[in-house]
């Protein structure tokens, strides 16, 4: 469990975001410090997966703060205008996350060790020898070391959602964000991806994680935040938010779940 006093890896304050006249997400804030797992919860179409891509600036937000490191990546002028840091600056926090998206979106036409070293040649400007070796490295933490040469397509669900995992480890973020991890996957091969994860955590990896695996949120987790209509419901400890949850929606959410 993450000590009170960690420093705090990223602040959302009073997102909102829109989609047309559809308010997807109508005032959320959220904390997450050093060493923590967040796990995200909640019914689909909830506000989850926009929260994410709110928070790896892959959708712009209509309003709010987004804060790495004490770093304001995006701040909200007085007249209410969305503003962004200055490139270098933006560039230099996007470096502070990672985002492993449910669906892989590894490059076809790339070996498995050249979608793990990608990033690292042409993002950080490591050496080739460099990039090979920590490519390599992460292979084998993903129990891939024998995958490096073969493409995408001659792997499993699991096998390639692990590739997915390396590479976001690659660029050697501060937060990873998970979205719906397994979701694309068959279901015997869940459990690999889950105990990736899980062994993550236990190296102190401060983690983001929106998922539907309720017992996996339970035993991994640090904090639980259920969001519901754009909003932040419930949230604290897994043996609260699941076990004992004090809102009504809440209970009638997880009801849906076997306990």
């Amino acid at each position: 469990m993450p000590n009170k006093n960690n420093r705090k890896y990223l602040e959302i304050k009073n997102l909102k975001k829109s989609f047309g006249d559809l308010e997807v997400i109508r005032d959320i804030s959220l904390e997450v410090r050093e060493g923590q797992v967040v796990a995200i919860i909640g019914p689909s179409g909830s506000g989850k997966s926009t929260l994410l891509r709110c928070a790896t600036l892959l959708e712009t937000m209509d309003a709010g703060e987004l804060i790495y490191l004490g770093e304001h990546a995006v701040t909200t002028d007085a007249e209410g205008n969305v503003v962004l840091a200055p490139p270098r600056q933006l560039k230099k926090i996007q470096g502070y996350y990672g985002l492993v998206f449910q669906n892989f979106n590894l490059f076809p036409h790339y070996s498995v060790l050249k979608n793990v070293i990608d990033a690292p040649l042409s993002v950080q400007r490591k050496s080739k020898a460099e990039a090979m070796a920590l490519g390599r490295e992460l292979l084998e933490k993903m129990s891939l070391s024998d995958k490096a040469d073969v493409y995408p397509y001659q792997l499993s669900g699991g096998q390639q959602q692990r590739v997915s995992i390396a590479r976001a480890l690659a660029l050697n973020p501060k937060v990873l964000f998970f979205d719906e991890p397994t979701s694309a996957l068959d279901p015997e091969l869940i459990g690999e991806i889950l105990k990736v994860i899980k062994d993550l955590a236990a190296e102190q990896m401060t983690m983001v994680i929106v998922t539907h695996e309720m017992n996996f949120a339970r035993n991994v987790a640090d904090h639980i935040v259920f969001i519901d209509g754009g909003i932040i419901v419930e949230e604290g400890p897994p043996a609260e938010v699941i076990g004992n949850p004090k809102n009504e929606r809440t209970r009638a959410f997880l009801n849906r779940f076997e306990k």
